[in-house]
């Protein structure tokens, strides 16, 4: 098997931290990547959840504007009147 190598650019705190935990897991660092690479490639997917659970400014914006009592819409006594709200 042809192996190339792979450039990682890090915080150097997050690169010592994370050295030593492959270390305590009896791996090098490059091994613990290629195990990344090898599940993102059969899973078709980074093979954990990335969130936030801070919101983004839109939805900070739109928080601070509920909270203030503007913008609000409804309520609605129908379906259609929502619908017709939301088209607005």
């Amino acid at each position: 098997m042809n192996q190339s190598a792979f450039s990682v650019r890090m915080d150097s705190q997050l690169k010592k931290e994370f050295s030593l935990i492959c270390e305590d897991f009896g791996m090098p660092v490059s091994t613990a990547f290629t195990l990344f690479a090898k599940a993102v490639v059969r899973e078709h997917r980074i093979p954990f959840e990335i969130r936030s659970d801070l919101p983004n400014s839109l939805t900070r914006q739109t928080i601070e504007l509920a909270e203030n009592g503007k913008e609000l819409h409804g309520p609605f006594s129908s379906i259609s009147d929502l619908r017709a709200s939301l088209d607005a």
